[in-house]
């Protein structure tokens, strides 16, 4: 599978933003969502090929999102990768856990997101 979609879900608009604007500068379509219910808006609307998932967000977080996600048969096949601050090695284990597939820590290191979004090529 070619990833070319990507659904960025943050509840920062600076850090939307941010990734935005590096994903595109790396050919990639991005659309975004601040919350679970606009992330499952958007899911419904067109299908990503990646979700970037922020975990601290008001609501559903981004663990109790990946789960739903992950565990839905029509988006199941989508990868997550976890894009958060919160950069403990129990945060990382809780979040692979949930179904993601990679976890990285802010402030995103633009080579490793990189490496890690093309080793899901």
């Amino acid at each position: 599978m070619s990833i070319k979609k990507v659904l960025v879900v943050d509840d920062s608009k600076t850090e939307l933003m941010f990734m935005t604007d590096l994903l595109q500068k790396n050919g990639f379509t991005v659309r975004t969502a601040e919350n679970a219910e606009d992330a499952f808006r958007r899911l419904e609307e067109e299908k990503p090929d990646l979700i970037l998932m922020d975990v601290v967000m008001p609501g559903q977080n981004g663990f109790q999102l990946t789960r739903a996600i992950t565990r839905d048969p029509k988006f199941a096949d989508v990868p997550v990768i976890m894009c958060t601050s919160k950069n403990q090695e129990t945060d990382r284990v809780w979040g692979m856990r949930q179904g993601a597939k990679d976890y990285i820590t802010k402030p995103v290191e633009v080579d490793e997101l990189l490496a890690k979004i093309k080793a899901l090529n």
